[in-house]
């Protein structure tokens, strides 16, 4: 078992108060981690303390906010969207990986998309729209 694997068993079995507490019940399971490296398994696990006790949460997925796509030929799209977004949203669409993307470059409330196959203008429209979870 991993160590997230044992985490999830032991939170869902005993009532653990505290980071201290779940850190003995991982000792004795075999696991000998260091509190911030708890601290992140927690959180990649969507662990939080609620009620008093830690407890699988889960997460709240935050929605992008509204923005347009333009064309800008040769090869650009041209992303607009409230101040503040645009950093999130280009890192969205550089995880993606997406083939047709070469890279983004993004402001405070715009990205400029480079695309690697000009060819593929509308289609990528189409899949960032989708990536991005926003209607047309």
């Amino acid at each position: 078992m991993t160590v997230d694997q044992v985490i999830l068993r032991l939170i869902e079995k005993h009532e653990i108060p505290d980071q201290f507490a779940l850190l003995k019940h991982l000792a004795h399971e075999g696991f000998d981690l260091t509190q911030s490296t708890l601290s992140r398994h927690l959180k990649k696990l969507s662990v939080q303390k609620r009620e008093g006790r830690y407890q699988r949460v889960e997460p709240q997925r935050l929605g992008m906010p509204a923005f347009t796509l333009k064309e800008a030929p040769p090869n650009l799209l041209v992303l607009t969207t409230t101040p503040g977004f645009a950093q999130a949203m280009a890192e969205l669409l550089d995880q993606y990986q997406h083939p047709a993307i070469a890279g983004t470059l993004a402001g405070d409330n715009t990205v400029f998309i480079a695309l690697a196959d000009m060819k593929a203008m509308k289609t990528v429209q189409e899949e960032i729209r989708e990536i991005l979870n926003t209607p047309r």
